[in-house]
């Protein structure tokens, strides 16, 4: 990597433990990116401390921070350390999620509110804390969506739900914001390798005619990487993608073309 956009960028990453989350800190650090990577996940912080070290390159560097995004007091001090490390904050990777799949009518409320939880209230958290500082720098959120967002996903519903509000209350800071301006787009990943897609079951006793419905995620390319999906955020919080906002980038290897 030797694109340097990035160069002196204040950025946090959350969900950075592992995954697409892992994937985006370290391509924004090779970019020159100064990254507060944060999960709940102190060990997976660490390893990704780790393989930062070995692409850190104009001036890139990477700083962890143990955090629950579901749990405002939490969110609220990822902010302040990132701005307390770097002196601003230029920009926010909201990537942090969960992922449990199952038959809507099985589905327990306890799972259900955890899913809302980390992925919608989590990046409504994170924002929260962040927009006073984005809007001196005139910054850029990214928010993790998913092609659940829109189009049918089944046995995914809490999932989908709480992706799809991302998606919804996205567009609406893109607008609430825009004479800032602070720019707030999502990338929808799907078929992507992860941590988060090893939580996908299928129920067991699946019917002939049910099993047919998986075809509608299973992308006709292959899977992909999260190197994939690292590479649309980095160009969403670079100056590449100054006149984006409002917008919804699907990475999903033609699976909703």
């Amino acid at each position: 990597m030797t694109c340097d956009r990035l160069t002196d960028r204040a950025l946090i990453v959350t969900g950075a433990a592992s995954g697409i989350g892992r994937g985006t800190a370290l391509r924004l650090v090779a970019e020159g990116g100064r990254v507060l990577a944060s999960d709940v996940n102190a060990e997976g912080l660490a390893e990704t401390e780790r393989l930062a070290a070995a692409v850190a390159d104009h001036g890139g560097s990477l700083v962890t921070k143990v955090a629950d995004i579901s749990d405002e007091a939490s969110a609220n001090e990822a902010v302040a350390t990132a701005v307390e490390a770097f002196g601003k904050l230029d920009g926010i990777a909201n990537i942090a999620g969960m992922l449990r799949s199952g038959r809507t009518h099985e589905f327990d409320l306890d799972t259900w509110e955890r899913i809302l939880r980390v992925n919608l209230t989590g990046t409504f958290l994170m924002c929260k804390a962040a927009l006073p500082h984005l809007m001196e720098t005139k910054g850029a959120i990214v928010n993790a969506a998913s092609t659940s967002s829109s189009f049918g996903h089944p046995w995914m519903g809490a999932y989908a739900a709480s992706k799809g509000a991302v998606w919804s209350f996205t567009q609406t800071l893109a607008v609430e914001y825009c004479k800032v301006p602070v720019r707030a787009n999502c990338v929808a990943p799907g078929s992507v390798h992860s941590g988060i897609t090893s939580n996908v079951e299928f129920p067991p006793d699946l019917t002939k005619d049910e099993s047919k419905l998986v075809r509608r995620i299973m992308s006709p390319t292959g899977f992909g990487d999260p190197a994939d999906v690292a590479s649309v955020v980095a160009m969403l919080l670079s100056d590449d993608g100054k006149h984006l906002t409002g917008e919804c980038i699907r990475i999903d290897g033609g699976t909703h073309a």
